[in-house]
């Protein structure tokens, strides 16, 4: 693996990885970041370039636009973008900013790019005010269809919020693990952490917990995560099942809630998710969870998946409520997406209905803002199996919650 003498040589190393191929851009950093020697400071920095790139692209290349008339190849492009971000986002001290910049080019590249950096300091101004008369598809990177889509079902203001959301890094929340700790002990031991308001299992930190972590004393995870597991609410004696469980956040909750007794199944349909999940299991010391291979729409189910007295289907989905922490989501949906997405959540729902027991509880949960993945799934189960009462929904909005995007809904079997 490359050895990155800079956070800025890091960053531009996973934009080009990021630009050629299907990889999600999490991966891509923290991959590269695994490998590297670089001090902690400039690793922040680095994912800072990658990520603010990525959520200003539209902005950034509207100032490529206003900066100069000609095209630009990728390599030189994605230069200009990370020069452009220092300057006019971050407004970094201009001589680092362009001189380690122009540092990474190609020989033959540092003149045009010197300039377009120069020309941009001396016309800060006026670049910033051409992009606020811009529209919110310009403003705040996000396609016209997204923007479109979401001012129907919102509004305009709330739209401009959202957006402005998105483009924010994400603070850092965590569950505290009451399975080796309790709230009062973590409060006192780790005095950086920070209560939330009405979020009484989960604490703020300015930096990543890495002590606690370590401990197995909490778990970076939204508070908006505890939504569904509050609703299913799982007992010490009952069989439980997470239907599409990895990472394992959720799952681990549950079990905590269910006091590590009784039987929690844990499913995942990817091997190396499923693994990923047994990992944070045990680390975080889910000792009644038992994790299982299995893809819902299979014909067969394995012989250890039978009834259930309650059950939580964290459904895939379109992850628009979480476009903050997920920053190239945005770039990856296309307007058929939802409805694919739909399909798929109702034809789980019909593979795993059946297991509940009479007088179960169901939660279908997604991190998804779109009601066609939500309240639209919500209806067609409902019309689909007349035997479940739906029994509670709960949306969490970020421009309107202050957390993550979420959508829960609780039926209860009937018979």
């Amino acid at each position: 693996m490359m050895a990155h003498q800079s956070a800025r040589a890091l960053a531009l190393d996973a934009l080009a990885t990021w630009r050629r191929g299907p990889r999600f851009a999490d991966a891509i950093i923290h991959q590269l970041l695994s490998g590297s020697l670089l001090s902690s400071a400039d690793r922040a920095f680095a994912l800072e370039l990658f990520y603010g790139v990525l959520r200003n692209l539209t902005l950034l290349d509207f100032w490529i636009s206003r900066l100069r008339s000609g095209s630009l190849d990728r390599e030189t492009r994605e230069l200009v973008q990370v020069g452009l971000y220092q300057l006019l986002c971050l407004r970094i001290p201009s001589h680092a900013a362009v001189f380690e910049t122009v540092e990474l080019a190609r020989r033959r590249q540092r003149s045009l790019i010197n300039a377009i950096l120069r020309a941009a300091l001396r016309r800060a101004p006026q670049l910033h005010a051409a992009a606020n008369a811009e529209p919110l598809a310009t403003r705040f990177s996000h396609p016209e269809f997204l923007i479109q889509r979401w001012k129907n079902a919102f509004g305009e203001e709330a739209v401009a919020k959202l957006c402005e959301w998105n483009n924010q890094p994400a603070p850092i929340y965590a569950r505290i693990n009451q399975l080796q700790t309790t709230r009062e002990k973590f409060l006192a031991e780790y005095s950086s952490a920070q209560q939330l308001a009405g979020n009484a299992n989960f604490v703020g930190f300015e930096s990543i917990p890495t002590e606690a972590l370590r401990r197995s004393d909490c778990y970076i995870q939204d508070p908006s995560t505890s939504v569904a597991c509050e609703l299913l609410d799982p007992r010490p004696s009952e069989r439980v099942l997470d239907a599409c469980a990895a990472p394992g956040g959720k799952t681990a909750y549950l079990a905590e809630l269910m006091q590590n007794r009784g039987e929690l199944m844990a499913c995942d349909r990817d091997p190396s998710r499923l693994e990923t999940l047994r990992e944070n299991l045990m680390q975080l010391g889910a000792t009644n969870a038992r994790p299982v291979l299995h893809d819902w729409t299979a014909n067969e189910f394995p012989p250890e998946i039978q009834s259930f007295d309650r059950i939580l289907v964290d459904a895939p989905c379109s992850n628009t409520g979480v476009m903050r922490r997920r920053v190239d989501v945005r770039w990856r949906l296309q307007p058929g997406d939802f409805i694919r997405m739909q399909t798929e959540q109702l034809a789980i729902l019909r593979r795993i209905v059946p297991l509940l027991k009479p007088g179960g509880v169901l939660v279908y949960s997604t991190c998804s803002i779109e009601r066609q993945e939500n309240e639209e799934v919500v209806k067609n189960a409902l019309e689909e199996f007349p035997f479940l009462e739906l029994s509670h929904e709960k949306t969490v909005l970020p421009f309107r919650d202050a957390f993550d995007g979420a959508f829960a809904a609780k039926f209860v079997r009937n018979t």
